[in-house]
């Protein structure tokens, strides 16, 4: 997981974000697919200044439940809990909702819609990611800029790359190297990394001369850029790479569980995937295995379940290793409000937590 991301080509960044979005939602017609704040940030002059920002006073329909994406005939639409259709089938393309806006694409322009349906912010960009913090990641012109929920430019699209913001602070970059905005579009952290990914847990992966290390919410690298690799911090704990072996660092840079696995991935629900040869299984934060290495593939832990997949299908298990719902998929993306995203019989559904179909397979 962590090899395969940071060897791809981070000036491309975006474009490959795009790409794994696409590959998402083409799971519904193809068999192929897949914070704590900053407490420097949070001033209180800080957070007058991104909700004057953020702040349009709009009220969008309020959500009464989750809405999830389904396609029928080629486009996609959502449907409630109880796989009931909310928003017909008539988008080219479409995300999640996030704040009350999902992003939807129509012809070639992205746009937003609220839950209702209706087109907030007309389809007018070439590209465009989904709302956080209140401010959406858009491309004007071949630069990357914000604007806000009412579709009002709040910083200038002027980065040749750019990040969603994530816990006050934005990653952009201008011509070859990446720093950080804030809410303002002030640059806070000089552009002068390879490449920078999110602030997680006050500390954010940058790459130095080939290598990963962190840095702090001033800028200033606090852990060593030494890493062939990383993933962001969780629960205090980030995997690294290190010659071919993956492990386990505090926020000092400590190795608190050694380097000692094939693969590895975030800790999540107090539990990390890690492969140990081809096999894949889940250790605790103390580094004890606690359910042994013997799938060909895992998700995360999310509600209590990971899918994991067992020899060439899909089932979910409990955190002590038990099968809750027998191998049966093709593929899946794991429970997101008590739903999961199956895929079988030639088309995607949903099922609920006991492996009940709420929206049967559709092409």
């Amino acid at each position: 997981m962590t090899q395969q991301f940071h060897k791809l080509n981070l000036n491309l960044n975006l474009l490959i974000i795009l790409t794994l979005f696409s590959i998402i939602n083409l799971i519904f017609s193809c068999p192929t697919l897949a914070s704590n704040l900053i407490s420097r940030l949070n001033k209180n002059s800080d957070k007058h200044q991104h909700k004057s920002l953020t702040n349009t006073n709009l009220n969008y329909p309020k959500m009464p439940t989750k809405l999830y994406r389904i396609t029928q005939n080629g486009k996609y639409g959502f449907i409630d809990q109880n796989g009931q259709i909310i928003i017909p089938a008539q988008f080219d393309l479409a995300w999640s909702f996030v704040d009350g806006l999902a992003q939807v694409k129509v012809g070639d322009k992205y746009g937003y819609i609220d839950t209702t349906g209706k087109r907030v912010i007309t389809p007018k960009y070439p590209l465009s990611y989904a709302f956080a913090n209140g401010l959406a990641l858009v491309m004007i012109d071949n630069k990357y800029g914000f604007i806000n929920s009412l579709g009002k430019v709040v910083i200038q699209p002027q980065f040749d790359g750019a990040l969603a913001f994530r816990n006050g602070l934005a990653a952009v970059q201008i011509q070859d190297e990446w720093g950080y905005i804030d809410y303002l579009g002030k640059i806070v952290i000089q552009p002068q990394f390879e490449a920078a990914l999110h602030f997680y847990e006050g500390l954010a992966a940058v790459q130095i001369n080939g290598k990963w290390g962190y840095i702090n919410a001033d800028g200033k690298v606090v852990i060593l850029p030494k890493f062939e690799s990383t993933l962001r911090f969780s629960q205090g704990l980030a995997a690294v790479q290190i010659g071919d072996k993956y492990g386990f660092i505090n926020q000092s840079g400590q190795f608190v569980i050694k380097p000692n696995f094939n693969d590895a991935g975030e800790f999540v629900e107090g539990l990390a995937a890690v492969q140990i040869g081809e096999k894949w299984g889940f250790i605790n934060t103390s580094g004890e295995m606690v359910i042994p290495a013997q799938y060909n593939r895992t998700t995360s832990f999310s509600q209590g379940l990971a899918a994991v997949k067992v020899n060439t299908k899909y089932g979910f298990i409990d955190k002590t290793g038990k099968m809750m719902i027998p191998p049966q998929f093709d593929l899946t993306l794991g429970f997101q409000d008590d739903l999961a995203l199956v895929y079988a019989v030639g088309g995607a559904g949903y099922i609920d937590r006991k492996g009940k179909y709420i929206w049967n397979p559709t092409n």
